[in-house]
């Protein structure tokens, strides 16, 4: 592997990234981390690789929610994934509407096709996969920049030498065009940053 070690995968979420790299559990959270204040307190993040805004996800049948606009309205129940950064960005954006924390085994996408919420909120990566998948799914997007975060691989604190190795590993693949060639192929070039 390009960073000089062997790849052991590690299953993880984000309400278990904290934890997982602190405990030595994984050495490295590859899974398009968004680099919040309250992460950046506790873990150490390479150069962002990619950044998304926050787009709503309702179905195609739903007569609530149809533009941006709809989202923050008196009875409007909006779902949010426990763990995500949407999360504690979408606390603070509400004034209206309620928010639903989602924790598995429940999922956003059960939420809302059930009808116990009006619109989940996610970001462009989930977004996309799932409009790929899901006919009844309506992408929400916000008419200018909402909240616009980088995403970027996480370590835990103290090893300095392994970040620079993460980073560096960032900067290669960006300039050698591998970042974009995996981008064009999971349909994300829109979101990449680049050198």
């Amino acid at each position: 592997m390009d960073l000089g070690s062997k790849i052991q995968y590690v299953d993880s979420s984000f309400a278990k990234l904290v934890d997982d790299l602190s405990t030595d559990k994984c050495d490295v959270a590859m899974f398009a981390v968004g680099v919040l204040p309250a992460r950046a307190k506790v873990l150490r993040f390479s150069q962002p690789y990619l950044q998304s805004d926050i787009y709503g996800v309702t179905t195609r049948s739903n007569r609530t929610v149809k533009q941006w606009a709809d989202i923050d309205k008196p009875g409007v129940l909006v779902a949010v994934q426990a763990g995500t950064f949407m999360e504690p960005v979408m606390a603070a954006a509400l004034k209206q509407a309620k928010m639903v924390v989602v924790k598995p085994p429940q999922t956003r996408e059960q939420e809302l096709e059930s009808g116990r919420v009006d619109v989940f909120m996610t970001d462009y990566p989930y977004s996309r996969r799932l409009l790929d998948n899901a006919d009844w799914a309506k992408l929400v997007s916000p008419p200018q920049p909402f909240n616009v975060l980088p995403y970027a691989y996480a370590v835990k604190p103290g090893d300095d030498a392994w970040l620079k190795k993460v980073d560096e590993f960032v900067a290669r693949i960006k300039k050698d065009g591998r970042l974009d060639a995996a981008a064009k192929r999971a349909g994300l070039s829109e979101i990449v940053i680049r050198p």
